[in-house]
């Protein structure tokens, strides 16, 4: 295999050069990452040097990287940001103890973007939804979905499922809230469901049915397919254009750290959701600005929830799965733009045993749920119980003030030559 070598400084010329000889590999050329502590000054290592891994492989052409480097010059996290920077060049990154190699995307024959997240619970599917309305107004959108507890074959929604098909569907033993469903019922765009099991560090998936779901979109004619991942696994498609998706609440070396920079590497936009006043989100953006490509627009917006049914004068208990900071105004929105009494705000749609405690005590005319994790089998299930109405939600990507015009981003990236 052609290879680039990774080599510092820190490492006796000849030795380095011994080891190229060695290792079972056609090294073409090799990249000096740093460190001085044994450089003299005109070492030969018996290949070329390159000025960085981008130049290298741009001139070389290589199969794999190998890294032949070591602490100080190469860290943990230095370690990551350089595989990050090799998977995002459609490479495998090797060293002593360890291998990365970078998912494996199908390639696709129609215009098509991804929407990925760099964790779960980051707005990454109502960012999908707001994506497909945008661009479903002049053209026929097809969403191809992800998740967990997604159905054995690609499965195809292309009427609005309703509260009580829904419910039939959960007491069939069926996940009712996966991600193709939220779609379907909320955009009301074709959805193709689909499944995955397993996430590697990089995003790939362990076992997917994914490519036949791609191949179902394709029969339908679409002009454009939105493919959703699922929570930090990418699908498994060589999209055109990929949208990522970052939460305002989490850990800022996290998201832009470890193989996280690999998926902002990917990004043509960066969307960061959850950027509550007051919550620190700043210090997310500006860690996601430093691994993004230059010139990659880094975009903060807030998710508003918007019902799918007149609650106004109602009485309101609201379901979701947002951090308890940012409930406060949840409440504050629903009641000012929907002129409902929100007698109780949760957001543990996510953690089955919390919600049914909470839910002894929760009385309301309207449950406005988010279609999400129990939302159907454990807070639906209460409120016909209770005689109550059920009502879904969505959320609006709302961009937070000062940004940049986030549906304006959205539509230039979605302009593909014929």
């Amino acid at each position: 295999m052609r290879a680039i070598a990774i080599v510092d400084g820190e490492h006796y010329a000849p030795v380095v050069r011994d080891a190229l000889a060695e290792l079972p590999y056609d090294f073409v050329a090799a990249v000096l990452i740093g460190g001085d502590e044994k450089l003299r000054g005109g070492e030969e290592y018996g290949v070329p040097l390159a000025a960085d891994i981008e130049s290298a492989v741009a001139e070389h052409a290589p199969d794999v990287v190998v890294d032949l480097s070591d602490e100080p010059v190469l860290g943990p996290v230095e370690r990551f940001a350089l595989a990050s920077r090799v998977l995002a060049l459609g490479l495998p990154y090797v060293g002593a103890d360890f291998r990365f190699d970078p998912p494996t995307r199908e390639p696709f024959e129609l215009p098509s973007i991804a929407v990925v997240g760099t964790g779960k619970r980051v707005g990454k599917t109502a960012v999908t939804g707001h994506v497909a309305r945008l661009l479903a107004v002049d053209r026929r959108v097809v969403v191809v979905a992800m998740g967990r507890g997604g159905p054995p074959e690609p499965e195809v929604v292309s009427v609005p499922p309703t509260i009580d098909s829904l419910v039939a569907l959960s007491r069939s033993g069926r996940h009712a809230a996966s991600d193709h469903l939220e779609t379907a019922a909320l955009v009301g765009v074709p959805t193709v469901g689909c499944r995955r099991c397993g996430g590697g560090l990089a995003g790939a998936v362990g076992s997917s049915n994914v490519g036949d779901g791609a191949r179902v979109a394709v029969g339908l004619a679409p002009d454009l397919v939105l493919f959703d991942g699922s929570g930090a696994a990418l699908p498994p498609i060589a999209a055109d254009r990929t949208v990522v998706v970052v939460g305002g609440h989490q850990d800022p070396e996290v998201v832009g750290g470890y193989l996280n920079t690999y998926r902002l590497l990917l990004a043509d936009v960066v969307v960061v959701t959850m950027a509550e006043e007051g919550s620190g989100w700043e210090t997310v953006r500006d860690r996601v600005a430093e691994s993004v490509r230059p010139g990659t627009t880094v975009i903060a917006t807030t998710l508003q929830p918007r019902p799918a049914a007149d609650i106004t004068g109602r009485s309101v208990a609201y379901f979701c799965a947002a951090p308890r900071a940012a409930h406060g105004r949840l409440r504050e929105h629903l009641e000012a733009a929907y002129g409902a009494s929100i007698v109780h705000v949760s957001g543990n749609l996510a953690n089955r045993a919390a919600l049914r405690e909470e839910l002894v005590d929760v009385r309301a005319d309207v449950f406005l749920v988010e279609l999400k994790a129990a939302a159907i089998d454990v807070v639906t299930e209460e409120a016909l119980a209770q005689g109550a109405e059920v009502a879904l939600a969505t959320s609006d990507v709302v961009p937070v003030a000062g940004e940049p015009d986030l549906d304006e981003l959205l539509l230039g990236m979605a302009k593909f030559t014929s």
